[in-house]
């Protein structure tokens, strides 16, 4: 399991990994005043971030061996399974080596350049998400502390799985949108504001010879749904029908709190609302 024990305050950042989010990432480090170590497998990356950040140096394979002292701190900011996250954090352990998994989530194309993507945390204890909070906010806009180690990971897989659905539903209504004339750009200022009927949407993509199990898929599960609740409830009623299926119920607040230190402020969503 995670270690309860909070790392000390650091000053200095080993990197490893500048791919196309890492690269970002890391650049805003130096920037909120860490000293940062670099390395990847990719020597232009690494000697382009040499040379363009303050405070930043190259590391070789050797260096990095050494960085890992007993009561070092590793976060983990990519996309994992969050059940190798938590194999990996009992293999760490045994190193006296302390596991944070935050991975990055993007709000709008190139949030991670200016440090205000999302990072949804999982940490052995409050007391370790504490410490490691200052270098996570310089690279992030939101800290999502979820829990104990492994949440922050099955967060970000969750994210995906929504996103991946809501592309595949996208492209299918624009596909079939424009098989009758409409125009793609119009209708997604449409769907925009307005919600949609599923079963008319599924006889609709039918007779416009567009093959998709989507609709189908989807009237089922909210039909099972409907059936739990009164039919004139609000749609998020309809969580009724998943939560027997899941054999479970959802927590619910009757207030809404994003769990970091300021509310989401209208400016914070508006690029993404504006298409940047």
């Amino acid at each position: 399991m995670a270690s309860s024990k909070a790392p000390k305050t650091v000053k200095t950042v080993g990197y490893i990994g500048l791919g196309n989010a890492g690269f970002s990432m890391a650049s805003n480090l130096p920037k909120n005043g860490f000293n940062v170590v670099v390395h990847d497998m990719d020597t232009e990356k690494v000697q382009k971030a040499a040379k363009e950040w303050k405070s930043t140096t190259v590391s070789d394979d050797k260096g990095i061996e050494k960085a890992f002292r007993p009561g070092t701190t590793i976060k983990d900011t990519s996309s994992s399974y969050p059940f190798d996250t938590q194999s990996l954090c009992r293999e760490l352990a045994a190193h006296e080596l302390i596991l944070v998994d935050a991975p990055i989530i993007q709000t709008y194309m190139h949030a991670a350049n200016a440090g205000e993507s999302p990072l949804t945390v999982g940490a052995g204890s409050d007391e370790i998400f504490e410490a490691v909070k200052p270098v996570l906010s310089a690279t992030a806009g939101y800290l999502f502390h979820m829990g104990p180690l492994g949440l922050g990971h099955a967060m970000k897989t969750l994210n995906n799985y929504i996103m991946e659905f809501s592309i595949c539903t996208l492209n299918d209504s624009l596909m079939t949108g424009q098989k009758w004339g409409l125009d793609p750009q119009k209708m997604i200022d449409v769907l925009n504001v307005g919600t949609g009927d599923l079963g008319i949407t599924q006889d609709f993509m039918q007779h416009s010879e567009f093959r998709t199990e989507l609709p189908g898929l989807l009237r089922g599960y909210l039909g099972d749904a409907l059936e739990q609740v009164d039919p004139r409830v609000d749609h998020t009623e309809l969580l009724r029908g998943r939560e027997r299926r899941a054999g479970l119920r959802s927590r619910r607040r009757r207030k809404i709190s994003n769990q970091s230190d300021e509310s989401v402020r209208d400016t914070d969503v508006r690029p993404k609302r504006d298409g940047r």
